[in-house]
């Protein structure tokens, strides 16, 4: 296991990227509820799917014990505003992937913490011979497929009508990979 621990700066104010600790489920709950809450780029709605803190506990501690899981955080201060996670499988058709995943708090966009929480995660994956990285991002997401694009990332497929979204449209869901170098 590498310990990833990474102190970053922005003009407005430091942070640090680090693995998650057991003791961030609390936390991570509470912000995971407030992430899907203010945006509809991600799967779930507010509340959906809910993970509690001994639920969060038990996850953080089954990737810790995994080489094919990574579970990021982005903390400023004492407060964490941001989480990735690697998921692979131990499934040997599969297990040269993993899918990546990101949430970062609204008032933290545009300050580059989710390229930090992909470029480690890019970097854990290219240490530990991970051979693919997956990931799906609503096509109204612009920005976010430009940064995966700029990180190596193809388009693999589109989802057509994949997702109903608040003003009752469909949208379609980009499917992602990118392989190791």
């Amino acid at each position: 296991m590498i310990m990833i621990s990474t102190n970053m700066r922005t003009n407005n104010f430091q942070y640090i990227v680090r693995e998650a600790k057991e003791t961030d489920a609390k936390d991570l709950s509470a912000i995971r509820v407030q992430i899907d809450g203010e945006t509809e780029y991600l799967d779930r709605e507010k509340g959906e799917s809910y993970i509690d803190e001994s639920e969060f506990k038990q996850l953080i501690r089954d990737d810790h014990n995994s080489e094919r899981n990574l579970f990021l955080v982005v903390q400023v201060n004492t407060r964490i505003v941001g989480f990735s996670r690697c998921e692979g499988t131990t499934l040997k058709r599969l297990s040269h992937k993993v899918q990546f995943g990101v949430g970062v708090l609204r008032d933290y966009w545009g300050y580059g913490i989710g390229t930090a929480l992909l470029k480690e995660s890019l970097l854990w994956a290219d240490i530990h011979g991970i051979k693919k990285v997956t990931l799906s991002v609503l096509e109204t997401n612009e920005k976010a497929i430009h940064l995966y694009k700029n990180h190596g990332f193809e388009v693999e497929g589109i989802l057509k009508q994949d997702k109903l979204l608040s003003d009752g449209n469909y949208y379609n869901t980009v499917v992602m990979g990118r392989f190791m170098k």
